[in-house]
């Protein structure tokens, strides 16, 4: 009898592990560089193995947004749980995630996602969709047009940083980040 018999298997673990390659060869070798031969390869996972879990590119990709979209909800959860003052709250906690290059888990992955938000009409959906949630459940507390407005200027940073648009000292970082925050205020 052979050793895969008596293996004890794991599969959320090969999950996240195919999520995790898929990401790196696109980052190392571009977004076409991910098919589902390059990601089992890569992964030491038969393909078989890997469409049990994504049976196409999109499902993968599809992956690799709720898990990022799940981490992203609970890292502004947790910052908005440490936000006593509710008006302006969500924009704050996004501020914290995004606007940071430390507060953001995950960047790389990140980077991916954008990539392919831009090329997937049905990922550009699903996040308009997420976006459209969270505007929905803090709409007595972020809906003014100053919280918009610090959103869109921290999504704009976070492009810049994924394009590597010429960079800005930390001291203006944290001048921009501190007029964001009283914005939020406002």
């Amino acid at each position: 009898m052979s050793q895969a018999h008596h293996r004890k298997k794991h599969p959320e673990a090969v999950r996240q592990q195919l999520l995790e390659v898929a990401a790196k060869l696109s980052l190392e070798k571009g977004p076409g560089s991910v098919t589902l031969d390059a990601v089992s390869q890569a992964a030491g996972v038969s393909k078989g193995g890997l469409l049990h879990h994504f049976p196409n590119k999109l499902s993968l990709l599809d992956g690799l947004f709720t898990d990022l979209t799940d981490k992203l909800d609970q890292a502004l959860a947790e910052k908005m749980r440490d936000d006593p003052e509710p008006k302006g709250r969500f924009t704050r906690a996004y501020i914290a995630v995004f606007f940071q290059p430390e507060g953001m888990a995950d960047s790389e992955k990140w980077q991916v996602l954008t990539i392919a938000l831009i090329s997937e009409p049905h990922l550009r959906d699903r996040w308009r969709q997420w976006v459209d949630r969270h505007l929905q459940e803090n709409v007595g507390t972020d809906s003014a047009l100053d919280a918009m407005l610090v959103r869109y200027a921290v999504d704009g940073l976070w492009l810049a940083d994924l394009l590597g648009s010429p960079t800005m000292d930390a001291a203006t970082r944290a001048a921009m980040m501190e007029r964001l925050l009283a914005i939020s205020r406002l």
